[in-house]
């Protein structure tokens, strides 16, 4: 009996060590002769205001903070190893919370589809995802005598949550 303790606790630590958990940034969907990436203005299917200026800017920043890729944010894709293009397809801004008294809403969620593809220089596609969906909830304020549009900064906010998600698909294999 005791001649197969040995045996079991090698089996064993052979089964746990292919579990499939590994270190942070350990799988890698970039080939290593990626060193620059362009990231061209996001497309645009809505009708909002600068959504898609928003959601650049926070990919770029979320890029440049988390690798050491060169980020350009040109729309001369030739010039970079990669290319990161997004199109935002859809923005719904749907009431939460709403008082009959005032007939206001005092709280909405933002949701926002958006179509990334990231391709190398000789058009292979390194990433692909054609329904991210991220959403958002922001309060409205109550006293009109005071208003401030909140739905802008909203949109930063859901920009960033986006960016940090995205850099993160595509840096590593969670």
């Amino acid at each position: 009996m005791m001649r197969f303790v040995p045996v079991f606790l090698c089996a064993l630590s052979l089964c746990i060590s292919g579990c499939g958990y590994h270190t942070a940034g350990a799988s890698v969907h970039l080939p290593a002769d990626v060193t620059s990436i362009a990231v061209p203005i996001f497309q645009t299917k809505v009708e909002n205001y600068h959504t898609e200026v928003a959601f650049t800017k926070a990919v770029v920043q979320e890029l440049t903070n988390r690798t050491q890729d060169r980020i350009l944010s040109s729309d001369h894709p030739g010039a970079a190893d990669a290319t990161l293009q997004g199109t935002i397809l859809s923005e719904v801004y749907t009431p939460l919370t709403y008082n009959s008294q005032t007939e206001q809403s005092s709280s909405y969620l933002i949701a926002i589809t958006a179509k990334i593809v990231l391709t190398d220089r000789d058009g292979k596609v390194l990433y692909q995802n054609s329904n991210y969906l991220f959403r958002q909830q922001y309060q409205a304020t109550a006293d009109l005598t005071s208003f401030i549009q909140e739905d802008t900064p909203a949109v930063h906010r859901l920009a960033r949550d986006f960016a940090q998600a995205l850099v993160s698909d595509i840096l590593d294999s969670f």
